[in-house]
């Protein structure tokens, strides 16, 4: 059971933009870069008799868009949906944060 950390580790460390969108790809010429904003966690435990243990994980990836390099020009696009998606929440979030501290200075 002492391994299991480790062995957790290894499961996740495959999370990330190939999960996404995949490898990066070559189209007439044109090289297509994949982007994503991945996170992961997992934990385990056992009891002091090292009898009874368990573990868990999981993660998250967003495709936020690629790299389209053709010849010696390089450019993103952005996948809006995601980042709307995204956007949206952490704006919100932010917005609470800002009005709670504005509030507290005020007092």
């Amino acid at each position: 059971m002492a391994n299991l950390p480790l062995e957790l580790g290894k499961q996740f460390a495959s999370l990330g933009v190939t999960t996404v969108y995949g490898e990066q790809q070559d189209v007439d010429g044109i090289r297509i870069i994949p982007v994503a904003l991945t996170w992961s966690g997992f934990g385990a435990g056992e009891d002091a008799s090292g009898g009874a243990g368990g573990g868990g994980g999981g993660g998250a990836a967003v495709p936020i868009g690629a790299y389209i390099r053709k010849g010696d020009d390089l450019r993103f696009e952005p996948n809006l949906v995601s980042l709307v998606a995204v956007g949206i929440p952490f704006v919100w979030i932010a917005g609470r944060a800002l009005s709670r501290v504005i509030r507290a200075l005020k007092r």
